[in-house]
This record gives structure tokens, C-alpha cells and sequence, in this order.
């Protein structure tokens, strides 16, 4: 028992290492980080800790960090910022990167993600029934005289 316990406590060790240093991008991802400053929170070499960070959370810090950047852009972009201060707002230096990356995981360009979401905000503005499903609204009786209309997109 002893033996498992001592084989057991250095994997927990690692992995609270690997999770604090998560937890040190997810607080400062707006913040120019780099490699060498993640892994040198956790206290590991640069290439063991890309090792056990994809390990452990499927993907390089670099990548997971591109990620979250581009998540918390789109969040600010929903909330109508301009394509700029939400650039600068997530840690990028340059537009043009930023601009490259989010079409690339996005699908679309910061501009008509953001136009996007403004849109629809005008349309549950105008139409709020819309954007419920009308199974919900069938089961809670608000097809029973009233003038909801389901609107597809």
C-alpha cells in the first residue's frame, strides 16, 4: 500500500502543476505570456511541460492559449466592441494576426461575426417568440391565443 501511495502522490504532484499553470493563462491570457513565462510558473522545462499540458488537456499551451483569446474575443464582439479594442482587450499586438486567427477557428471575420450578432439582437428585439423553440412554447400553451409566430433563420 505504501508503494502505491509513493507512486501515486509525484503523478498528482505533476498534474496540480500542469493545472495551476491552466489556471495562469486562463487569468492572464490578455497579458503578453509566452511559453517560457507558463512553464516557468508551473516550474518545468519548456518541452516537458508541452508534453504534459497536451497530455492532459489535449492540446499545446500556445494552442489552447490562441484558443481562449479567440472565445473571449467573440464574447466581446457580441457585446458590440469594436473590432480593435477587443484585439487589443484579448492579447494581441496586431489586427492583422488577430484578424487572420479568428477567421480561421471562427469561420468568419471579427466584422461579420460581430455585424452577425448585432442582427440578431435587432431580430429578438423585434421578435423575441422567435428564438424560442416552438416545442417549449407548444408545451407551455403560448400558441393558445396568442400571435407567436415561429421565424426561422
Amino acid at each position: 500500500m505504501h508503494m502505491i501511495a509513493t507512486a501515486y502522490h509525484p503523478k498528482v504532484y505533476l498534474y496540480r502543476r500542469v493545472v495551476q499553470a491552466k489556471l495562469f493563462i486562463d487569468s492572464n491570457y490578455s497579458e503578453k505570456i509566452d511559453l517560457d513565462g507558463i512553464a516557468g510558473e508551473a516550474y518545468f522545462s519548456k518541452f516537458h511541460f508541452i508534453r504534459l499540458f497536451k497530455s492532459i488537456y489535449g492540446k499545446t499551451p500556445h494552442h489552447y492559449l490562441k484558443h481562449l483569446r479567440i472565445a473571449q474575443a467573440k464574447v466581446l464582439l457580441a457585446q458590440n466592441l469594436s473590432i480593435t479594442e477587443t484585439c487589443f482587450a484579448v492579447g494581441f499586438e496586431s489586427l492583422s494576426s488577430f484578424s487572420t486567427l479568428f477567421t480561421t477557428i471562427v469561420g468568419q471575420s471579427p466584422s461579420a461575426y460581430s455585424k452577425r450578432h448585432q442582427q440578431t439582437k435587432q431580430r429578438i428585439s423585434k421578435n423575441p417568440h422567435a428564438f424560442v423553440p416552438g416545442c417549449y412554447a407548444y408545451q407551455h400553451g403560448w400558441f393558445e391565443n396568442s400571435n407567436f409566430e415561429e421565424v426561422g433563420d
